[in-house]
């Protein structure tokens, strides 16, 4: 098993999406977030089909940090249900010295 995870949501717009960014790479949570800004989403809700724009969040952290990096962004995330995924990294096929930078920037607990 990768000690090291990518966080996949979404946020309703930008500024939103930045504030969650900074306190969880300055709560040392994650090494990283990437925010990319005008998506537009379809999705099913209560039934019904939906379009909406949204802002995707990618966000770099440790195995370790993971579920209190999930537990912080759902604390603050303004919708009912967030998209918060966990994936894997493959440490095999990923580049070690961006490996490394994470997790020294992300502090063990």
């Amino acid at each position: 098993m990768s000690d090291f995870r990518l966080i996949y949501t979404t946020w309703p717009d930008a500024d939103a999406a930045e504030a969650a960014a900074k306190e969880a790479v300055s709560d040392g949570l994650a090494a990283c977030a990437n925010i990319l800004p005008s998506a537009v989403s379809v999705f099913c809700w209560e039934g019904e089909l939906q379009r909406d724009s949204e802002t995707v969040m990618l966000l770099k952290t440790t195995a370790e940090a993971a579920p209190r990096l999930i537990a912080a962004l759902g604390a603050r995330h303004p919708y009912d249900t967030p998209a918060l995924v966990t994936l894997e990294v493959d440490e095999a096929r990923s580049a070690q010295p961006f490996l490394d930078w994470v997790g020294e920037c992300v502090p063990k607990a």
